[in-house]
């Protein structure tokens, strides 16, 4: 009879706790951690360090337990190129310019950059980039010569191929991916999202081998719209924000969700907060139920998966990634900032 007792608290206790639920964040605090005259789109976190990327050549990484800046400038001939994608994998830090010349950096020997594709075209312009692990990746742009612009890794990064166009689905004139955030490629094992302007989404199922379109509602009709931002809790339960940036208080038709991998999307607390943003994260350990929202506009957060949000700060950012459930990392126009979710 005593072990019965015994079995029945335990059964309690975890029962108990698995019914505790946790309490929604109503605010944000913000601690800069670098400033300077720079536009920063392209952050990554590196183990115990933030990298990052912005114009004017500028790249450098944050150490995470000291705040330690190191930043240098990687120039291309007399060219300061601007960096808005950079990813990383095992053994290298990569970073991809826009706009013409294109040129993909690794890591070399001894801190030097190594320039490993480069590309030159006046309509070359090149959004976002990731790995699948540590030997393949992928990096996106707009679309050239009838397709969107896809380059491939199978090697480490060493070497990356540009997918010919009947490897991919037929482009849409002048669609391509915005490059805001570094955040419109998503990847879950081999299974990988690209959002575009036209709204739609690029998934393959075999790391870049088979392509095929998946359509949301997101608002489309002008140049300035369609999807700025994706994320995937799981290769189930998707996210895709959006708008306008040049009607930044619109909140119609600017943000969908998937429960079923892209097959279906739905637009989600349309017409209500949040309005443009140019990045969305799920939180970790939420069940896919908490998401971060910001941009210029500012900082919103839905605990119901999107389904109601409430705007938690006016501060201005471009990209966020988190370092766990309660600390993230932002940057945006001048600065680089530490953000503790209470």
């Amino acid at each position: 009879m005593k072990h019965y007792y015994l079995v029945l608290i335990l059964f309690c206790l975890v029962s108990c706790t698995e019914n505790v639920q946790k309490t929604p964040y109503s605010s944000v605090s913000v601690e800069n951690l670098y400033e300077d005259s720079l536009s920063i789109r392209a952050i990554d976190l590196m183990g115990n360090s933030l990298a990052f990327a912005a114009n004017q050549g500028v790249f450098g990484t944050i150490a995470l337990g000291s705040g330690k800046v190191r930043t240098n400038i990687q120039k291309f001939d007399t060219i300061l190129p601007e960096y808005r994608a950079i990813t990383h994998n095992a053994t290298d830090f990569f970073m991809l310019s826009v706009a013409n010349p294109a040129l993909l950096y690794k890591t070399g020997e001894d801190d030097v950059m190594d320039l490993v594709y480069d590309e030159s075209d006046p309509n070359v312009f090149y959004d976002a980039m990731t790995f699948w692990n540590n030997r393949e990746g992928i990096a996106v742009g707009d679309t050239m010569d009838g397709c969107l612009s896809v380059l491939v890794t199978r090697d480490g990064g060493h070497h990356w191929r540009k997918l010919s166009c009947d490897e991919l689905p037929d482009g849409i004139t002048g669609e391509g991916a915005f490059a805001a955030s570094n955040t419109n490629i998503e990847v879950k094992g081999d299974k990988t999202w690209i959002g575009t302007t036209s709204s739609r989404i690029y998934f393959s199922p075999d790391k870049g081998k088979t392509w095929e379109i998946q359509e949301t509602p997101i608002v489309n009709a002008e140049a300035t719209q369609g999807i700025y931002s994706i994320d995937f809790y799981n290769d189930k339960i998707g996210i895709a924000i959006g708008g306008d940036y040049t009607k930044p208080e619109s909140n119609q038709q600017n943000k969908a969700l998937t429960t079923d991998g892209g097959k279906t999307w739905n637009l989600i607390a349309d017409g209500q907060e949040p309005n443009y943003k140019s990045c969305v994260q799920f939180i970790p350990n939420s069940n896919g139920n908490e998401i971060v929202a910001l941009g210029f506009t500012g900082i919103s957060y839905s605990n119901d998966r999107g389904a109601n949000w409430q705007k938690l700060s006016e501060e201005s950012f471009y990209t966020i990634r988190f370092h766990n459930d309660t600390v993230a990392y932002a940057a945006g126009k001048n600065r680089i900032s530490k953000l503790i979710f209470r």
